[in-house]
């Protein structure tokens, strides 16, 4: 009767509000970091090895990283959330959802992120500074119009297929013409440039027959290639470090949904009901976060000492 009631429209207005306490617990002299990524929730349908049609409502054939013992292809709804990194919680890593989608198996993560930055700022007066995806399986034209719009760094690792651009060694590293490496030194909102410098303590520069008329500081276009530029270029150590130690939380926080509240056991053969567990779990992790931020000092899990402390990220001013 609950889920007759509040419909997936009454959740969301529900989940939306759950958020709202949350955000005073930014620290305002930081960046606020999001990351996307999705899970699947397996159908409960009989019918698996069908083609075309299950009798799950909507449900369609997802694939996922080959792992020993299980197939690549799977009848299933999949759950992409945008989660926050709350580092105001000091005890360990917590990740909280703002943004959640369900959607049938095929659908990439990619259509959804555009979808939850305009959510949240809409809806929540609010959007997350940085936002960290996996891979670059998020157009490049997504990528640029979230950029310009709201102002919103997306970070994805390269895919292998992609080109370099001429300044780029390798993915996370820049150099001149002459082999010299090069940092970031800042980002002109108004040209949409990145200008970047040779690194403190060069070693080519006193020696490059061209060091008189060489100006010491490159200019970038932003829309040159946003996976490698962007609003935060890769070369950075905040982007390595986005991407090297805080993308990997995401797994353990989606396996907590499916695991700890229950999301592998239920029943789902509709969209409709694979939306409204995913807001309910999306509900406790709210309440969760909300009662671990709020209580006093000292009182917390007897295996606190057990958890990951929380990371001190280096982000750009």
């Amino acid at each position: 009767e609950f889920r007759d009631r509040a419909g997936v429209g009454v959740l969301r207005t529900i989940n939306l509000e759950l958020v709202r306490p949350l955000l005073r617990y930014l620290q305002p002299k930081s960046l606020s970091v999001a990351v996307i990524d999705a899970t699947d929730l397996p159908a409960s349908t009989a019918d698996k090895k069908k083609r075309g049609h299950w009798s799950a409502q909507r449900a369609t054939l997802g694939a996922r990283t080959r792992r020993a013992g299980s197939s690549k292809f799977f009848v299933s709804y999949k759950k992409h959330s945008l989660r926050l990194w709350l580092n105001a919680h000091s005890q360990s890593v917590l990740l909280i959802p703002i943004s959640t989608w369900v959607a049938p198996a095929h659908l990439p993560e990619g259509y959804w992120l555009e979808a939850s930055v305009r959510q949240c700022q809409r809806r929540l007066d609010w959007r997350p500074d940085i936002m960290v995806g996996d891979l670059a399986y998020i157009r490049q034209e997504v990528k640029q119009a979230i950029r310009q719009q709201y102002g919103v760094a997306v970070v994805t690792k390269m895919k292998p297929d992609m080109n370099l651009i001429d300044a780029f060694d390798t993915w996370n590293q820049m150099s001149c013409v002459h082999g010299e490496p090069l940092r970031w030194l800042d980002y002109e909102p108004d040209e949409q440039t990145h200008w970047f410098g040779p690194e403190p303590g060069v070693q080519l520069c006193p020696h490059c027959w061209e060091a008189s008329q060489c100006p010491r500081e490159f200019a970038y276009p932003a829309q040159c290639h946003e996976t490698l530029l962007g609003l935060l270029p890769l070369n950075t150590r905040a982007a390595q470090q986005l991407l090297n130690q805080v993308r990997c939380w995401i797994e353990p926080t989606q396996s907590y949904d499916k695991n700890r509240l229950g999301l592998k056991r239920v029943f789902l053969n509709s969209l409709r009901l694979a939306w409204t567990f995913s807001l309910l779990a999306d509900a406790a992790v709210r309440l969760r976060a909300q009662a671990l931020l709020t209580q006093p000092h000292g009182q917390h899990d007897l295996l606190c000492h057990l958890l990951p402390n929380q990371l001190q990220l280096p982000l750009p001013d």
